[in-house]
């Protein structure tokens, strides 16, 4: 941690490999009912199949050739958090439009039967090609280059989305998702992040469904440009007047987070690691916030888990499979407390996972974690 100086150590092997085992944690566990909604967390979105290229020395030059010296390719798009949110533990149901390729084949795959995604809501659509996305890794940043086209009105979400503790939103500025109201009347907790707003208008005027909305998450200049303040934390209480809370991501200086309800701020540094691939690091953050929040963790510990499955995350190929599971944080808990001369207060910071990670003994999944491999659809023998 950078501020904090928390090391993580020399890197193990990944405890995915063939022949070990994914710990089964539930976060939700002692807060189940027969009465809960049947998923915890509902999203909607585009599945894009992502190529990733890494180990890049530098961007590519125009009329030059660049090797990479790895490749990767996953499910990507809306497929980042919610993969990200099934390896957390929360069960995740997502509607989707996926083409009707091989591609579109794998990514259901993945998904379905790979994380136990529910995809009940979503549609394999004849005659539509998936998207796709190619993304470049180098110091540290990325660059991608995405085709496809949008999928028939038709196959779009379902006008009635399936009951869930919670949802996930991406607010699109001066556009009205007609689901988001509907869930949020029927309980359902919406955290909404935002992309870039290319009109140029920055009006949270705009975002018409953030009266929706139990949390924001925007990054650093994202909160300046929407409340005009020159201060990303000023930023985010600026934000409560609008949304409970509000959760500003700081880059290399962590996250900063404020909840008008209980009148709690929390400010987080980030981990330092060596990222191999940034793409869904951002999504894996608001999946563990959310994960968080759900189980009702106080704000600075729903904070640090956030951004420490996030660091994890950057250390593999792909978005949606460089999610990390409950042995990859365990492993993680474990390795940074057996390095000697670590900060107290920052070891102190993550103490909250003692009760939550499993012990080595413990791993019990029958299947490991799938990661980005370079091909897809390699013809099976004999």
């Amino acid at each position: 941690m950078t501020p904090s100086h928390l090391t993580a150590g020399e890197e193990p092997e990944h405890l995915t490999q063939t022949g070990r085992r994914q710990a089964q944690v539930d976060p939700l566990g002692a807060l189940r009912t027969p009465g809960d909604p049947p998923w915890d967390v509902y999203l909607t979105g585009t599945v894009f199949l992502d190529i990733i290229f890494t180990g890049l020395d530098s961007a590519p030059v125009r009329g030059t050739e660049s090797w990479a010296r790895g490749m990767g390719s996953s499910p990507g798009g809306v497929a980042n958090m919610a993969a990200a949110l099934a390896r957390l533990g929360l069960k995740t149901s997502l509607a989707a439009a996926f083409g009707d390729d091989h591609y579109g084949e794998y990514c259901w795959d993945a998904l379905a039967r790979g994380e136990g995604i529910d995809l009940s809501a979503s549609r394999t659509v004849p005659g539509w090609h998936s998207p796709v996305t190619v993304s470049m890794a180098y110091e540290g940043e990325r660059t991608m280059v995405s085709h496809g086209h949008e999928p028939p009105p038709e196959e779009t979400a379902p006008d009635c989305p399936p009951r869930a503790r919670a949802a996930v939103a991406s607010l699109t500025p001066g556009t009205t998702a007609s689901w988001i109201a509907q869930a949020a009347g029927e309980g359902t907790r919406i955290f909404a992040d935002v992309g870039w707003d290319d009109t140029g208008a920055w009006d949270l005027a705009g975002l018409t469904d953030l009266r929706h909305c139990e949390a924001f998450l925007p990054n650093a200049e994202e909160a300046k440009r929407y409340t005009g303040a020159d201060c990303p934390r000023l930023a985010a209480h600026a934000l409560t007047e609008y949304v409970p809370v509000a959760v500003v991501t700081l880059g290399e200086e962590g996250a900063y987070a404020v909840d008008r309800r209980t009148g709690e701020a929390a400010e987080v540094p980030a981990i330092a690691v060596e990222a191999l691939d940034p793409t869904g690091a951002g999504d894996v953050f608001v999946a563990g916030f959310v994960t968080g929040s759900l189980a009702g963790w106080p704000l600075a510990d729903r904070l640090a888990f956030a951004g420490l499955t996030a660091a994890l995350s950057v250390q593999e190929f792909g978005g949606s499979l460089s999610a990390p599971g409950w042995s990859e944080i365990g492993a993680w808990w474990r390795r940074v407390q057996s390095v000697e001369g670590q900060d107290p207060a920052a070891l102190r910071r993550y103490a909250f996972l003692d009760g939550l990670v499993p012990e080595e003994r413990e791993l019990d999944r029958p299947w490991p974690l799938r990661r980005a491999v370079p091909t897809i659809g390699f013809r099976r023998s004999g």
